[in-house]
């Protein structure tokens, strides 16, 4: 049984970044990679369906220690997987990384210090295991049983699992949902089908954006890379969280905002209300992002339609809706959102008791209530994912260090009891279907202190990089 300081668990964007940050931050220590899949790239490797992208600019969801240098701000799937192996090859991340390593269990023992990681190939021991697998079901997407489903004589698909033979030149295609995966799927398919319909039961707020940034061009060619990168990096980050406490502060404006952006953008045949008019506030779900407009394109060409209406029954040919409108198709694609689990579904236990991470609370956004030696790497659903996740990494090496300077090899995070007697709330505070339904699941985040998970990059970044390491509530032994 091979014994390590540190294991990852993921080798997607969080995981190739925390691997960098560990081999600089913290050299010293062994480490390897254990990946599910037979190859990196996480959510970039698993999901094929046409036109997948980003939702966020590369600069802020690229690495900040190897610059994004295409031309495309928001870029496609497949660029962004060529960056990533780009990236593990350039720092020597590649060989740390075992393949078709899914982890099954993780067992913690005090007395030895240690947790021992069964995967489906093999058994491991470390020091400190950290968990950089997301929030997202690989094996599954969120299916939804619709009524008269059988009855559909054409071929019906999720986003996740996407079939390499589907063809679908010519044919009649409706896209089930309002998200961000239906947004991208409708332009990206429109010009290749007959028609496609997105139909959703209620709207998203919808936010459209250049590819390319012309700003962002202009200082790469007046700086030096790394120089310009960081001016990017830093000029899209102020942007993007003044415009978040902007819609937060001031929700009614920043709906008529939307909503007129949207408006103008629609044929006179479509309109906004009630195809473009969510029933809820700007980021109590999250803004679908759509670069140049490529949607509103779609519509304006007729290539494609929208209808907001509830689902009746399938029928052979279609979906027959609630109102008694009937949608011919011949393919059906259910992008109705996607499973959430903790921690990649790895059954935890300390000193053989369970850990049901469901009634755990998070530790500066990373670590569990009652479980030593572990941490989970989440983004921000407010900003880049990356923008979080490379803080929460190098805080980890921060937390190791320390551990080595003063000789404790446990830290510990306990709540204390007045934060348990306080309304908890989801980790993941937003309002959107897949969240909800994964509340159970999720650990919890509290009111006040280390316990709260704010949403504020700028916050962070003094608190995780530079704010002090020992907490009464993180215990060193």
């Amino acid at each position: 049984m091979e014994h390590l300081d540190v294991l990852i668990v993921g080798a997607g964007l969080s995981g190739i970044g925390a691997a960098y940050r560990l081999q600089t931050q913290s050299p010293d220590r062994s480490y390897a990679v254990l990946e599910a899949r037979d190859d990196l790239g996480g959510t970039w490797d698993l999901f094929r369906y046409p036109g997948i992208r980003s939702d966020s600019d590369m600069f802020t969801l690229g690495f900040p220690f190897h610059p994004w240098t295409a031309a495309k701000a928001i870029a496609d799937g497949p660029s962004i997987l060529s960056y990533l192996h780009e990236t593990a090859a350039a720092y020597g991340i590649t060989e740390k990384i075992r393949f078709g390593r899914r982890v099954v269990s993780a067992s913690w023992s005090s007395d030895e210090a240690r947790w021992t990681v069964e995967t489906s190939g093999e058994s491991y021991t470390c020091n400190f295991l950290y968990v950089c697998s997301g929030y997202y079901d690989y094996d599954r997407g969120y299916v939804v049983d619709f009524p008269g489903l059988s009855d559909f004589a054409g071929r019906v698909v999720h986003p996740q699992h996407w079939p390499d033979d589907l063809d679908y030149t010519g044919k009649r295609v409706v896209v089930i949902g309002s998200g961000a995966t239906a947004v991208t799927l409708v332009p990206a398919m429109a010009g290749q089908a007959e028609h496609v319909t997105m139909l959703q039961r209620s709207p998203s707020y919808i936010a459209s954006r250049p590819a390319h940034d012309a700003v962002s061009d202009r200082l790469r060619a007046l700086l030096p890379e790394r120089l310009a990168h960081r001016v990017i990096r830093g000029k899209n980050v102020a942007f993007s969280s003044l415009a978040y406490g902007a819609f937060r502060r001031f929700p009614a404006q920043a709906t008529r905002f939307l909503n007129q952006a949207a408006a103008r953008q629609l044929p006179a045949s479509i309109p906004a209300d009630p195809h473009f008019v969510p029933r809820y506030k700007p980021w109590d779900q999250r803004l679908c992002l759509v670069p140049d407009s490529d949607l509103f394109r779609a519509l304006r060409s007729g290539g494609a339609s929208i209808a907001t209406d509830a689902i009746e029954t399938f029928t052979p040919d279609g979906i027959r809706l609630r109102s008694g409108e009937h949608l011919a198709a011949d393919v059906v694609v259910t992008a109705t959102g996607l499973q959430m689990v903790a921690l990649g579904k790895i059954a935890v236990t300390v000193d053989g008791r369970p850990v049901s991470v469901g009634e755990t609370f998070v530790y500066r956004g990373m670590m569990l209530s009652g479980v030593p030696n572990l941490a989970w790497c989440i983004g921000y659903t407010n900003n880049s994912w990356t923008l979080r996740s490379d803080l929460t990494s190098q805080y980890v090496c921060r937390l190791l260090n320390h551990m080595t300077r003063t000789g404790t090899r446990i830290c510990r995070p306990e709540i204390p009891a007045e934060e348990l007697t306080k309304p908890a709330r989801p980790v993941v505070d937003l309002t959107s279907g897949y969240i909800r339904r994964a509340a159970d699941l999720l650990p919890r985040q509290g009111t006040t202190g280390p316990w709260r998970l704010r949403q504020n990059y700028p916050r962070d970044l003094v608190s995780l990089r530079f704010g002090r390491l020992t907490n009464p509530d993180l215990h060193f032994t």
